[in-house]
């Protein structure tokens, strides 16, 4: 597939997190952004990316709602774990190079004004108070609730 670009990788990324349960609307992939660390991509960026992953099979759309094809799901599978963003987007560029798949989808052009309305409601509700589906829950610090040895289940006393 060529030309690619980190906002192919980085919208994969966000739809794989926004449509984990169900397609998802732009609006929930653009929240996909936040937890990735990475800024929202210019909207004409956003247009191409969608219309090139469209095109290649790889995003699927339907009433209003992106997720991953059969392909695209496949190219998601054998990322690193332990990858931060970038490691994460350098090796999905690598697997986006090698696929080899048709333009022969129909391809969806999204125009200016609906990104825009989209990028703006996703900013609109981070702002507001409340909670984030797509945000990871904080780790709680771990208190050291470990028993001493010397309180163990043992036989009994004496």
């Amino acid at each position: 597939m060529q030309p690619i670009s980190d906002t192919d990788a980085l919208f994969l990324l966000a739809t794989t997190l926004a449509s984990k349960r169900r397609p998802a609307e732009l609006v929930e992939i653009i929240a996909g952004f936040e937890p990735l660390l990475e800024p929202v991509p210019g909207t004409s960026r956003l247009i191409d990316s969608i219309r090139r992953l469209t095109a290649h099979g790889l995003v699927q759309v339907e009433d209003e709602r992106f997720s991953l094809s059969a392909a695209g799901q496949q190219l998601m599978v054998g990322l690193p774990r332990k990858a931060d963003t970038a490691g994460l987007v350098t090796h999905l560029r690598g697997k986006l190079a090698a696929f080899e798949g048709p333009a022969s989808f129909p391809s969806v052009h999204l125009g200016q004004a609906q990104v825009d309305r989209a990028v703006l409601t996703q900013r609109a509700a981070a702002k507001e108070p409340g909670k984030n589906l797509l945000m990871p829950k904080p780790k709680a610090e771990e208190e050291d609730t470990r028993r001493s040895s010397w309180r163990g289940g043992g036989k009994g006393r004496r």
